[in-house]
């Protein structure tokens, strides 16, 4: 990190940048060495006496066999399983069985999220419509929702952490607040419930203003939004207005989403290709962030935070996903491109020859290739914590696949095949193996691990943090 930055920044280790990375691709390139790699493997592997070793190959993962062998012997010297324990039998079983069509609609499928208890799932589609699902119901459609003042598409959702309430934004200026957790199919949301209006736009904004991308805050009290005039706004939902406005980069904002729990950070992607850390507690000047990481050749389409305050994902439209540190950003930008002003990425292929580019300021810990990044903004996510201690990454794709990478080798250990449109969203469920992908043939599906088709025991009781509310274009 550069000394002007660093300031801002405390990442409260007391290490510096002392270990290092090297990028992969989806082929799978050498073994990734670096803190990260540290970490996943401290949360996703068993106790090592659990573990054996074969002559000639190492130390081998323990089989679930012996794990349970080594449980009830006490192996590990706690008598139970413990986090990591969990996390190294259950990310072995993954949801790759399916499709079962979950909905079937006549529209595209834009946005596609469990709720972080995994009760709730939402879908978005073009066609104005907004469900919401009861899984725990059979699936069963718990509203539907109409979207009023519609342009375009939904082009994000995001539910508050207490469940209660559900946001939507297309490309207008207006955030829409709707109630998510008390009515049944029987109520029309659009006719009996208020759709509260929040206004995201400033006196200088034109007509064509629109949000990309919106998040509740963790606490549920504020929301923040990337838009299309370039900028990152934050929306104080008990004071009721606008609390900042950051000219935050050169082109559209795709993405943003807080970084950890603390809501201090910020991270936002852009069309300009450039990810950007925010901290409020520390602003300079207006619109200076506390750091850019460089690496993608062309725009930014989703940003996905590991939690931590320290490690994200991005989706790019040069057909990579990317691993970054952000105690590797620097102050300044290098933007190159592919220096080809007719080439887009909503109608045209990516050049062959562009494939093989890299940016020679690249500071992604790893790069993984194999999905691509066409036609919509396509979205990837880190694995659950609870299931997988994030050991994958998982994307859509424009070829209508979801692609799972192992986090640490880069390999593609699954592609799931069944949609024939662009996949712009999936979510992997916060506890069970199953995931659903929504494209833009309109189907939402489940996969899920083989099994035996019974139902898994119960998730553990998750607590909300939240608080009550008041009551031609390609993404």
């Amino acid at each position: 990190m550069n000394k002007d930055t660093s300031n801002c920044m405390n990442d409260g280790s007391g290490s510096s940048n002392e270990s290092s990375g090297s990028g992969m691709d989806g082929e799978g390139a050498s073994y990734l060495v670096h803190e990260i790699a540290q970490i996943t493997k401290l949360r996703s592997s068993p106790h090592e006496n659990l573990s054996r070793v074969v002559p000639g190959m190492g130390k081998l993962p323990a089989s679930t066999v012996r794990m349970l062998v080594g449980r009830e012997g006490n192996f590990s010297g706690r008598g139970k399983f413990s986090a990591a324990d969990r996390c190294h039998m259950s990310s072995r079983y993954l949801p790759t069985k399916g499709p079962w069509i979950v909905d079937r609609m006549g529209s595209r499928a834009y946005v596609s999220q469990f709720s972080d208890d995994g009760s709730l799932f939402i879908a978005g589609f073009q066609g104005s419509h907004i469900r919401i699902y009861d899984v725990d119901k059979d699936w069963k459609v718990k509203k539907d929702i109409s979207a009023r003042n519609l342009r375009w598409t939904i082009t994000d959702t995001s539910l508050s952490p207490d469940r209660q309430y559900l946001v939507y934004a297309s490309m207008s200026p207006i955030i829409h607040i709707v109630n998510a957790g008390s009515a049944t199919t029987e109520s029309v949301a659009n006719v009996t419930e208020v759709h509260d209006g929040l206004n995201f736009s400033s006196d200088n904004d034109n007509d064509e203003f629109g949000i990309f991308s919106i998040k509740f805050s963790t606490d549920g009290r504020e929301l923040v939004s990337g838009t299309s005039e370039s900028s990152i706004c934050v929306y104080d939902l008990g004071a009721d207005k606008l609390s900042l406005r950051i000219p935050a980069h050169l082109s559209d904002v795709n993405t943003v989403c807080f970084a950890d729990e603390s809501g201090h950070l910020i991270y936002s992607g852009s069309d300009d290709s450039f990810c950007k850390v925010w901290d409020r507690r520390c602003f300079v000047a207006k619109g200076q962030p506390a750091g850019i990481l460089m690496g993608h050749l062309e725009g930014i389409t989703f940003i996905n935070s590991r939690g931590d305050g320290r490690y994200l994902i991005s989706n790019g439209k040069d057909q990579t996903t990317k691993l970054w540190d952000i105690r590797k950003m620097s102050s300044n930008a290098m933007n190159l491109g592919l220096g080809d002003d007719e080439w887009d990425y909503r109608w045209m292929d990516y050049p062959k020859y562009a494939r093989n580019l890299r940016h020679p300021q690249d500071q992604s810990l790893a790069t993984y290739q194999g999905h691509s990044v066409l036609r919509t903004l396509v979205r990837c996510y880190f694995s659950p914590s609870y299931s997988t201690g994030q050991k994958y990454i998982y994307t859509g794709s424009s070829d209508g696949s979801v692609y799972i990478y192992d986090l640490v080798s880069g390999e593609q250990v699954a592609k799931l095949d069944h949609h024939e449109a662009p996949l712009r969203d999936c979510s992997w469920h916060p506890f069970y193996p199953m995931l659903i992908s929504s494209a833009w043939d309109g189907d939402i599906v489940r996969w899920e691990f083989p099994g035996n088709g019974q139902p898994p025991a119960p998730p553990p009781n998750r607590r909300s943090t939240g608080v009550r509310i008041r009551g031609l274009y390609y993404m």
